[in-house]
């Protein structure tokens, strides 16, 4: 009896959307594309008021791109992430 084999299709990858610090508003780790490096924003980051803040400054914007919505992602994983959005990580 010949064995079923079963064929699929290739899962499009979805090309993630860039972002600014203006536009996060969930919890998660995110990459800046430009930089490589990593920021981890939890759920208290977010609260209005509440510390702590996340601030930078830089003359470039930032362009930030959600790797998940995990904010303590292991950081072998977050850095193979990075890799399939074409970022080269720097963490």
């Amino acid at each position: 009896m010949p064995e079923k084999t079963h064929v699929t299709a290739p899962q499009a990858q979805h090309q993630p959307m860039e972002l600014s610090w203006e536009n996060v508003s969930e919890p998660g780790a995110y990459v800046d594309v430009g930089t490589g490096e990593l920021y981890r924003i939890p759920q208290e980051a977010l609260l209005q008021g509440a510390s702590p803040v996340i601030r930078k400054e830089s003359v470039r914007p930032a362009r930030l791109v959600q790797l998940s919505r995990n904010p303590f992602i292991i950081t072998f994983q977050a850095r193979m992430l990075a890799c399939e959005h074409n970022v080269q990580p720097n963490f």
